[in-house]
């Protein structure tokens, strides 16, 4: 009976042995606690939020994020005081990194590959209507005048409200193209711009309009279905741009009047940017985040979501959850992927 006692003893404490290390990786970040930053820009809450999640699945204590700028973030970041953010765009952010960033910190993954896009679009009826390939296409006397909403014989652009990085592209290329006196890019508030053109769409208005992605804007005027991209006539960069003009031009987008089309704007991958000793301390975390990558169209209509007045935090967590119930198997196979990574 002595014998057999110690016989069960043993099992079982061969069982725990076992099961132990098991357990243990499947909570690799255990015992760790994290501080992420966050864009200021809502529509980058999203992906914050799913990549916090996957890594509170892998045991981490992951703190509130910290709403930070994009040149404070990546000071902090190289410093040390946060960890990591899921909202880098590169190469646009490039220009606010501070000296020697890399020896701190680095990119990793990629959120959206090549998703950070910028660029003109016109209602695709009046694009056919009036064969609108690109800027120039505004200087003739139909397409102005079917496009001017308030008489002044300008075309009327949706665009960026005063301060934004975006009205001093708009402005370089009103100069350098030429269409000062052909269009009139409007600086009101940009979602009640919006709004104001979605409703002019609907009423089956014409509408020439700026954007960016992933925004709401092109979930809800899908691109090759309500609108297409436009062409600048040429690639004439900023001085800030010219680092990146090669990405100015881009092939493969959806809804684009040619391929490639010259957007006139930077095109963006979308990445994680985290501190190098924390990725070095935490392999669990750097493989999730180099796995990690989201469907344009997904953040859209999370965006789109969030216009319509589900915005605050706790229904940006219901969106994760249903964003998770829905890809299953991608979202375990990440969380497979780190939990090896730390073995």
């Amino acid at each position: 009976m002595q014998r057999f006692k110690q016989a069960v003893a043993a099992a079982a404490l061969g069982l725990v042995l076992f099961a132990g290390p098991a357990m243990a990786s499947d909570k690799p970040g255990e015992g760790k606690t994290v501080q992420p930053a966050r864009a200021t820009w809502n529509t980058g809450f999203f992906q914050e939020a799913l990549v916090r999640r996957g890594l509170q699945e892998l045991g981490y204590k992951v703190k509130k994020p910290k709403d930070l700028q994009n040149a404070i973030f990546y000071k902090s970041v190289a410093l040390g005081d946060v960890d990591y953010w899921t909202n880098g765009w590169f190469p646009n952010h490039e220009s606010q990194l501070p000296k020697n960033f890399y020896d701190k910190a680095d990119k990793y993954g990629y959120v959206v590959k090549a998703g950070g896009l910028q660029g003109y679009l016109v209602s695709k009826k009046d694009v056919e209507k009036y064969n609108i390939q690109s800027l120039d296409d505004f200087k003739r006397d139909e397409v102005r005048k079917a496009f001017d909403k308030n008489g002044d014989g300008k075309a009327d652009l949706t665009a960026c409200p005063p301060g934004w990085g975006c009205e001093n592209v708009i402005a370089h290329h009103m100069k350098v193209y030429d269409l000062e006196e052909y269009i009139n890019p409007v600086k009101a508030a940009y979602e009640a711009g919006m709004a104001a053109t979605l409703a002019a769409y609907k009423s089956g208005e014409p509408v020439f309009f700026y954007t960016w992605a992933p925004n709401w804007t092109i979930f809800k005027l899908k691109p090759g279905k309500d609108v297409m991209w436009i062409n600048v006539p040429r690639i004439i960069p900023k001085e800030s741009q010219k680092v990146a003009e090669d990405r100015m031009t881009v092939s493969g987008i959806e809804g684009a009047v040619s391929d490639p089309i010259k957007l006139g704007f930077v095109v963006s991958d979308i990445r994680i940017v985290a501190n190098k000793q924390f990725i070095k301390d935490n392999p669990a975390a750097r493989r999730f985040f180099e796995v990690f990558t989201l469907p344009l169209r997904d953040i859209n209509e999370q965006n789109t979501r969030m216009y319509e007045g589900e915005k605050s935090q706790k229904d940006i967590e219901r969106h994760v959850d249903e964003w998770i119930a829905k890809n299953s198997d991608k979202w375990n196979s990440w969380l497979a992927a780190a939990r090896a990574a730390a073995k």
